[in-house]
């Protein structure tokens, strides 16, 4: 690998990053070729479920100058038939000379397949570029198809006091503007934002993007009882066919007709302690091909999804303020004591303007059973 293979390859990567939030139930792919002599001859990246893979897309673009040249891919190439045809059956008519790639690809049922089908074929074969980047793209891809539930991002924006709400639970605004368009990215990222009855009721959010640039995420609330008010933007702002509302059968039936009568999914869930199962619901999520669910509040929520084990990653906004007293926690439950306390692993911290963005995972947390 030379150090332009690994320009290349970061530019899959970028190019992946545009198809987030469109691609479901498929991950998000950028692919570059580069014709025999080293020049750019066409990039893509995959645009949605049942339009063309990155690579063939790219190939398209590139038509002869692909011949003798490489192909850059973010992702292994697939190698079975499913919407579309098999990329390497599309690499190996192309007569593509060098294939690089990011990541194997995270279905046990394909990993490395499609790579021997090219080294079977005389194509050279090589994985390059920065590893936990290309990992960090289809994560929420393998683990949808290894579990079948969603990969969930937890958002957090809170004072250095670990507070999100003032005492009279205003929270607007503890970060600062480039905080708030990092969430907005985080979003566009997402297939579904997912908050609790209360932070519906209390924020009225409408849990869209800003800008939303193509995508429409599903709204999910949490509200085991159904008491969600049916004046809400997320039930009459004309894409409550979009919402899901998350039930068990303590919700009286008539709020459920209700609910349903004006164009939100209501999903009746299995109880765990009077609560929503959150297992069953990401289940259900997982079934209806969503990838990535970014949670946005509230602290029960946050500390629900926590005992759940159903927290793949942790985004904490940290604003230089501090509250005290009444204001509202992070965390907003019993907690836990010291030797159970769920442990975070730091993957990596950024500076957006006063504030910053602190990048975590959960140590050695058990799965979500779904």
């Amino acid at each position: 690998m030379t150090a332009a293979d690994d320009a290349w390859m970061a530019r899959t990567f970028a190019l992946a990053r545009r198809g987030e939030g469109r691609t479901r139930p498929n991950p998000p792919v950028g692919a570059v070729v580069v014709d025999a002599a080293g020049r750019p001859a066409a990039e893509a990246w995959h645009r949605g479920v049942g339009r063309p893979h990155a690579e063939a897309a790219a190939l398209a673009a590139a038509g002869d100058r692909a011949r003798g040249g490489t192909l850059f891919v973010s992702l292994e190439p697939c190698s079975t038939w499913g919407r579309t045809p098999p990329c390497t059956e599309r690499i190996l008519a192309a007569g593509v000379r060098r294939v690089v790639y990011g990541v194997r690809d995270p279905n046990p049922d394909h990993d490395g397949r499609g790579l021997r089908r090219l080294r079977r074929a005389g194509v050279a074969v090589e994985r390059g570029g920065d590893a936990a980047e290309a990992t960090a793209l289809v994560g929420p891809f393998g683990r949808w198809v290894r579990t079948g539930r969603p990969w969930l991002t937890l958002k957090l924006g809170a004072t250095l006091d670990g507070r999100i709400a003032d005492r009279t639970g205003r929270s607007r605004w503890i970060t600062g503007p480039e905080a708030r368009r990092r969430v907005q990215a985080l979003r566009r990222s997402a297939d579904a934002i997912l908050v609790g009855a209360e932070t519906a009721r209390r924020d009225d959010p409408r849990l869209g993007p800003r800008p939303a640039l193509g995508r429409r995420p599903w709204r999910v609330v949490v509200d085991s009882r159904g008491r969600l008010p049916p004046s809400l933007r997320l039930l009459c702002d004309g894409r409550a066919g979009e919402t899901i509302v998350a039930v068990t059968a303590a919700c009286p039936a008539a709020v459920r007709r209700r609910l349903a009568a004006g164009g939100a999914r209501v999903w009746v869930c299995r109880a765990r302690g009077g609560q929503v199962s959150l297992p069953d619901l990401a289940r259900r999520l997982g079934r209806l091909g969503l990838l990535h669910v970014l949670c946005e509040g509230g602290g029960r929520m946050a500390a629900s999804l926590l005992r759940a084990g159903w927290v793949d990653a942790v985004a904490w906004f940290a604003a230089p303020r501090l509250i005290g007293g009444d204001g509202t926690p992070a965390l907003a439950a019993p907690g836990w004591p010291l030797r159970g306390a769920p442990r975070l692993r730091f993957t990596r911290v950024e500076r957006l303007g006063a504030d910053l963005l602190i990048h975590a995972t959960p140590a050695g947390q058990r799965a979500c059973s779904a």
